[in-house]
C-alpha cells in the first residue's frame, strides 16, 4: 500500500509521513551508508532457473536485472539489480556471488543482446543460455511489418500525387474502395494486426481484409507465409534437432524469396541460432523478467516518478529481495 493512502486513511499529512518513513521509520539512511546502490546482489535468491533483462528505472537510466523464475515475481525473486548494461560491469558484480551458487544455475533466459550473451557465458558456465522466443519471433514479425510500411508509404505518395493532379484539373479525388470499404491506404494500415496472427485466429473482417490485401500485394503474402512458417517451427518442433532441420529449411525458403527485409531477419536469426534453438529444450521464455519489469514500472507510476533513486532501490529491495 502506498504511503499516501496510509496517510489518507489515518488522517495524516502525506508529505510529513513520507519524510518520517524515509528518515526515521525505515532504516534507509543506515542502508544507504552500508550499501553500494550501483550493484545490489542477493546470492540467497539465486536458483537453477534465472532470467536476465534490462529495465529503465528513472530518466531512461538502464539497469540490468536478474530474477529467479521459481519465485514468480514475489519476494525473493530479485537476484541482482546492477546499474548499466556493460558486460564488464555486470560481471564484476555477479562474480561476487559464490562460485558454487553460480555453477548451480542450469538455465538462463535472455534477449538476443550480445552483452547478455557474454554475461551468461562468463558468469554461469554450466547454464543453458536460452534466447527469449518473443524477442526472436519479433525480429521476423518486424521484417514483415517493414514491408507493409514501405508499401503503405508508396500508397500514400501515390494518393497525394493523384490529389494534386485532380486539384489542377479542378476536380475532386475519390480513392478507389475495395469490397470491404477500405482504400489502398487504409487496407495497408488496417492490415497491421492480422499479419501478427495465424489465419486460425483471424476474425471475419480480418479474413476479408487479408484476402484483398494478399491479392493486391503478393510479396506481402509471401512474407507473411514465411513468418508463420518460422513461428510454427517453435510451436510444433518436438526436439532441438528437429527444430534445427526445419530452421535451415526456412533459411532456404527466405533466400529463394529474395525479400531483403526477411533475408536481413534470417541473418540475425542465424547469428544467434544456437541460443534460439535452446528454447526447444525446456520452452523457457523471458516472460518472468518482463513481468518483473512491468511491476517495477507500475511501482514507479504509483510513486508518480522517482525523485530519489537510492530510496527507490531501497524500497525495491524490501519488496522483492
Amino acid at each position: 500500500m502506498p504511503i499516501s493512502r496510509i496517510a489518507e486513511e489515518n488522517k495524516l499529512n502525506k508529505l510529513t509521513l513520507e519524510k518520517q518513513y524515509k528518515e526515521s521509520l525505515s532504516n534507509f539512511r543506515e542502508w544507504e551508508k552500508e550499501t553500494n546502490a550501483d550493484g545490489l546482489i542477493y546470492p540467497k535468491n539465486f536458483g537453477a532457473r534465472l532470467s536476465i533483462d534490462e529495465v529503465a528505472l528513472s530518466n531512461g537510466e538502464l539497469y540490468t536485472v536478474l530474477t529467479n523464475k521459481e519465485a514468480k515475481g514475489k519476494k525473493g525473486c530479485l537476484c541482482a539489480l546492477i546499474k548499466g548494461t556493460k558486460a564488464e560491469v555486470i560481471k564484476s558484480y555477479v562474480f561476487k556471488v559464490p562460485v558454487s551458487v553460480r555453477f548451480s544455475v542450469k538455465e538462463i533466459t535472455s534477449d538476443l543482446a550480445n552483452n547478455m550473451d557474454w554475461v551468461c557465458r562468463e558468469c554461469f558456465p554450466n547454464a543453458i543460455n536460452t534466447g527469449d522466443r518473443f524477442h526472436f519471433q519479433k525480429i521476423v514479425s518486424e521484417a514483415v511489418q517493414e514491408i507493409r510500411i514501405d508499401l503503405r508509404r508508396k500508397a500514400i505518395n501515390e494518393e497525394n500525387e493523384l490529389i494534386v493532379e485532380k486539384k489542377k484539373e479542378g476536380t475532386r479525388y475519390d480513392p478507389k474502395q475495395y469490397k470491404n470499404g477500405d482504400t489502398k491506404r487504409q487496407l495497408l494500415a488496417r492490415g497491421r494486426y492480422l499479419l501478427f496472427k495465424p489465419q486460425s485466429k483471424w476474425i471475419e473482417s480480418q479474413k476479408e481484409r487479408a484476402e484483398i490485401l494478399f491479392k493486391q500485394f503478393p510479396e506481402l503474402y509471401e512474407a507473411y507465409k514465411l513468418s508463420m512458417y518460422f513461428r510454427n517451427i517453435f510451436e510444433t518442433a518436438k526436439t532441438r534437432d528437429e527444430g534445427k532441420i526445419r530452421l535451415h529449411k526456412w533459411y532456404e525458403k527466405v533466400s529463394v524469396s529474395e525479400i531483403p527485409d526477411l533475408i536481413s531477419a534470417a541473418n540475425s536469426i542465424e547469428n544467434h541460432e544456437g541460443k534460439i534453438l535452446n528454447y526447444l529444450y525446456n520452452r523457457e521464455t523471458n516472460a518472468s523478467a518482463e513481468s518483473f519489469n512491468a511491476k517495477l514500472k507500475g511501482f514507479r507510476a504509483l510513486l508518480r516518478g522517482v525523485s530519489d533513486i537510492k530510496f527507490f532501490l531501497f524500497r525495491i529491495e524490501k519488496l522483492f529481495a
